[in-house]
Parts: C-alpha cells; structure tokens; sequence
C-alpha cells in the first residue's frame, strides 16, 4: 500500500501532476486511485472525459480505464454518510440566531469537515486494502497542513475534552434547556463524534509511516511560490511526514529562444538554483513547459512519460523526515539529517525566519517555526549522520 501526497500553491499544477501519476501507476498494473481534497475541484477536468464521467456521475469512485479510478470528495455526500447528527445540531444552532435556512445549511459545513470527511475515506481504503496505491491531490498548502494536521488534534480533543462535554450535557443540559432557548446537543451527537473517531482510529499512523505516506511538493520557479514552497517543507517535517520529492513544474526549455523570453529564462534558472540549495537533501524533478495544454489522457500520458522516463512512481525516493524540531525541557532543538559531511567549522546566519545552514561547502536554507523565529541558535554540533542545532529566548531557563 501507498499513500502519495502531491500539494503545493494553487495553480502551480499539481492537479495536473497527480493525475498523470494515476495515469502512469495504472499503465503499470496498480490498482490506483486519485483523491481531490480541494473544495475547488479540477481533478475531472484534467482528464476530459465527460461522456464517461457525466455517465458515472453519481458513484463515489469513477472509473476512467484499467487500473485507475478517480474520487473528487462531496462534502454534502459525506455529511449525511458520517456527520449527520453533528451537522442537524449544527445547523439547529445557527437557525435559532435568525440565519436564513439555507445559508444555516451552507455555514453549518465547518471547517475542517471536508478534510475529516477525506481522512474517513482513505482509512477505509488503508483497511480494505482496495488499492495498491492512493494517491492525494491536496488543496493549497494552508488546507494541506491542515489535513494532516487533523488525526493529532482530533485525538487531543477526545482525550481532553469530549468525555467532559458528553457528561456536562448528559448532566446540566436539561436544566439548561429550562432557562436557555440555547439546544443542548443529544447523547447522539456525542455518539456521531465517537463513531467518527472510531472510523478515523490508525489514520495518524498511516500518515506518519514513510513506508507508506510520503509527500511531493509541486512548485513553481518563482519567487513567490518557491518561497511558500520552502514553508511547506518546513511544516510538513513539523508534522513528521515524509518528503520524497520537490517537482518544478512548467520550466522554460532550452529551445524557447525568442528574445521576450530570456529575462523569464534566467529568472527560472536563478530560482532554480535557489531550489537545490533549500531542498539539497530530496530528490529535485524538472519539468519542461509544453507547448499546449496538457488534458485528457493522451496529454496526461505524455506529462507522465516525460516526469516518470525510467522511474517507478509508487517507489519512495526518500525514507526519512530531512529534519525534525523538537522541545526537549525548556530548550528548542532541529535536528537535520545530513548524511557524508564531515565535522568541520559549522556555520549559522538567522534571517527572520529564516536559517541558513553552512557546513564546509555544504549550505542549506530552513525556514522556522513561528515559535522559533524570535530565538537565537546557541550551539550546533554533529552527531553520526544528523547536524544538531538549539535554541534559546531571552527568559528561556
């Protein structure tokens, strides 16, 4: 089984990415599926097939060929398959404040339930064993961390908060209801939650195991985008996931050789090179702008051939986190995995929120962590294969 996470800025193509990744796992003979986690859905677009898709319009999971399927989540679909007594509360709570029924409706799907409701699907894959490979097409980065970040959340909210909730309202709800106007949510509500969490439980697991989940990020050779790039590297080791991969994605060829264009060639180049030097330790892939639109399955077949030349997509190109930020007592660490370097003179420049790693000829940029960009680096070392480096604040002990 394997998870695949391809993320990024909106519009840098990752839509377009992933489905070439289905088009080539299938051709291979993996049972595969594409998930879209983006509430603006593109997925069906890109393979612009609309007879057999308007067809199949009402299953979960359409088939396009052998071997691939692909599932764009209908969070109002997934509302009455899984939240359905949470969203009537919901949406009684905010009728009762004089919203109009409708837009109580629309207000009632919270954030986050979109995301739960993907999470809820892919475990029950992971647990069927229905696919050899899932493969996500996420939204744009804020969203994607988001989704990853739910399983932890959601287990600190069971643990810490629900059982609380569930007694507070079996014990003071009817008293309440005598003096408030206000709904005391049912035992029912509760047992939605419960029955969700039981749906969700291993999910966090499966994330985490580079074995089986990992990530590729899909940029663009802009600043802009590189930038956001180079934060979600940075959070997604936060999180703990792996990253296998950064694609740059709709590179200018050598061949485009009109003088309009040179300026946007040496831009690309000297972002780029800025790339390497951010994402040094993962596997960097290139992929040349096309001359025409790449949709449907011939041009999807072409991205996959060009981006996939003599690899295995289902392979996992890295097995590890690249770096790990931990608090160890009342002192930050980051930990980066820096295989072959020798202990010579070791280098740090703090730039905002920005590090900036200097080891002999070695130079690796890491964004920061809010919680670390108003600290300063108070000694690094290296230890086997890993470059230690600790923080401290002004008051820290």
């Amino acid at each position: 089984m394997r998870i695949i996470l391809y993320t990024g800025k909106g519009g840098v193509g990752k839509t377009t990415i992933a489905a070439a990744t289905g088009i080539k796992l299938a051709a291979l003979g993996y049972k595969t599926i594409v998930i879209s986690l983006d509430v603006a859905h593109s997925l069906r677009d890109a393979f612009d097939n609309h007879e057999k898709l308007v067809h199949q319009h009402e299953e979960k999971q359409i088939q396009i060929k052998e071997n691939l399927w692909i599932q764009e989540i209908n969070v109002q679909e997934a509302i009455v398959e899984y939240w359905d007594d949470v969203y009537n509360y919901i949406r009684s709570l905010l009728n009762r404040s004089g919203l109009d029924n409708l837009v109580a409706e629309e207000i009632a799907v919270f954030p986050g339930m979109e995301e739960i409701c993907a999470l809820l699907y892919i475990n029950q894959y992971v647990r069927e064993k229905r696919y050899d490979v899932i493969i996500l097409d996420c939204a744009p980065t804020g969203e994607s961390l988001r989704f990853v970040s739910i399983p932890t959340t959601l287990e600190w909210y069971m643990d810490h908060i629900f059982k609380l909730e569930r007694n507070l309202a079996r014990v003071a709800g009817p008293v309440i209801e005598r003096v408030s106007s206000v709904p005391i949510p049912k035992d029912n509500y509760f047992q939605n939650i419960q029955d969700l969490f039981d749906k969700l439980e291993g999910i966090d697991d499966v994330l985490a195991d580079p074995k089986i989940t990992t990530v590729r990020l899909v940029t663009n050779p802009e600043k802009i985008v590189i930038k956001e790039t180079q934060r979600a590297f940075m959070y997604f080791c936060l999180y703990g996931l792996c990253i296998d991969a950064v694609i740059i994605n709709r590179v200018f060829p050598d061949g485009v050789d009109a003088a309009y264009f040179e300026a946007w060639k040496q831009t690309q180049q000297h972002y780029i090179k800025e790339a390497v030097n951010y994402f040094s330790d993962v596997p960097i892939w290139k992929v040349n702008l096309f001359a025409e639109e790449i949709v449907g399955e011939q041009g999807l077949h072409r991205l996959a051939d060009v981006l996939y030349a003599e690899i295995d997509p289902a392979d996992r190109f890295s097995n590890a986190s690249p770096y790990q930020f931990e608090k160890i007592a009342d002192a930050y660490q980051l930990s980066m995995r820096l295989p072959f370097l020798s202990k010579e003179e070791i280098g740090l420049t703090k730039h905002g929120d920005e590090l900036i790693v200097t080891v002999g000829n070695f130079k690796q940029h890491v964004a920061l962590p809010r919680s670390l960009s108003n600290k300063k680096t108070t000694g690094a070392k290296l230890t086997g294969d890993r470059l230690v480096i600790k923080f401290q604040g002004e008051g820290d002990a």
